[in-house]
């Protein structure tokens, strides 16, 4: 009996391509049919550890009229040209956060909508988390009042297991070490939880002893354009974390995960912690809330699918990608400048000056 499930391809067969394509066999929407790497150890590895056909010549694989869309799990720095060749081919595209290494190659990605007629699709994931999903239930109908204030932290121990060997160790692939590899994934968030981000303003250390180049501390203060304003906290020399917080005029809720769960998503509500706090009476009364069953890779695999099926984007767009590294760029920007706010808009600006420069220089 013939699937109709959307199929795709998958660019990149390491193991986050692994993760997403154990996600992607528990959908009833998505296939992966098709994958491709350089390396033909790569190739022969995956086919035979998950069973998806590995092809040789990416060419191949967007040719195929089958292939509705392609997964790209490269590095950062590959994912602009690998993205401009499948948008080329009329397939539509995911790439893995961040959307590119720099705010310029994102919104080059970003355009490719426009140019070819496709949807981009950006691995942001853990707004996907249903703790996360409940606190913007909460806030939306009302029950938290109104939200003033949001915390967040994303830390594990990566500083002190780096090496020269790691592409981590250095600043021009890890600009500002956990502010662009962990933060970004809060940053995201509270732009999902909160609204439109207009300014940052960030400072930051270097602590762990093994001496890379890039920082291994941030906090980044956020200001949204309704008022509020938001904390980001990220630690390169801690046990792993991901917790939110949203303080609100009635009341407030928390969320915490097992970091540990973070490749297993389906089980990440067996160790979570989610609590409501309302009103005066304070801590003693907090109520825990269930935390429901949720996959939030299969979640976003499955919008993707939705996204190649109609033609239209979805929540985790381009354009919400953007938002998020141009976040990242003004929290560096601020630690330049020993913590100055930064607007988000004005390094959005000036990245599009640099393309609109580029382009006349090129012509």
């Amino acid at each position: 009996m013939p699937s109709n499930r959307v199929k795709v391809g998958i660019v990149g067969l390491g193991r986050w391509a692994k993760v997403l394509t154990r996600a992607s066999r528990q959908s009833e929407v998505l296939e992966i049919v098709a994958g491709f790497s350089r390396t033909e150890e790569k190739r022969v590895a995956f086919q035979r550890e998950l069973g998806v056909a590995a092809v040789s010549d990416l060419a191949h694989m967007l040719a195929d009229p089958e292939i509705k869309g392609v997964i790209l799990t490269v590095p950062n720095e590959q994912h602009l040209p690998l993205a401009r060749e499948v948008a080329k081919a009329g397939k539509h595209v995911y790439t893995e956060k961040p959307i590119a290494s720099t705010l310029e190659e994102g919104l080059e990605i970003e355009a490719l909508e426009k140019t070819y007629g496709v949807t981009v699709t950006v691995g942001h994931s853990a707004r996907l988390m249903a703790g996360i999903r409940k606190i913007r239930e909460a806030a939306d109908s009302g029950e938290l009042g109104r939200v003033a204030f949001i915390e967040a932290n994303f830390s594990n121990e990566r500083a002190l297991e780096l090496t020269p060997m790691a592409w981590r160790w250095y600043k021009d692939k890890a600009p500002g070490g956990p502010l662009s590899q962990l933060a970004i994934h809060q940053f995201d968030v509270l732009h999902y939880l909160g609204g439109e981000i207009v300014e940052a303003s960030s400072m930051a250390s270097k602590l762990s002893p093994v001496g890379a180049e890039v920082d291994d501390q941030s906090m980044t203060m956020l200001r949204f354009a309704d008022g509020k304003i938001g904390y980001v906290g990220a630690s390169w020399t801690s046990p792993g974390i991901f917790a939110v917080r949203v303080f609100g005029s009635k009341g407030l809720m928390h969320y915490e995960i097992d970091f540990g769960t973070w490749d297993t998503p389906e089980k990440i509500h067996e160790t979570s912690t989610l609590y409501i706090q309302r009103g005066k009476d304070g801590y003693g009364k907090r109520e825990e809330l269930k935390v429901p069953q949720s996959d939030m890779f299969r979640a976003e695999l499955e919008m993707f699918a939705e996204s190649c099926r109609t033609g239209k984007p979805n929540e985790l767009s381009a354009r919400s990608g953007n938002v998020a590294i141009a976040i990242v760029y003004a929290a560096l920007r601020s630690i330049e400048q020993q913590g100055r706010a930064v607007r988000i808009d004005d390094v959005i600006a000036e990245s599009h000056r640099k393309l609109a420069e580029r382009s006349r220089h090129v012509a």
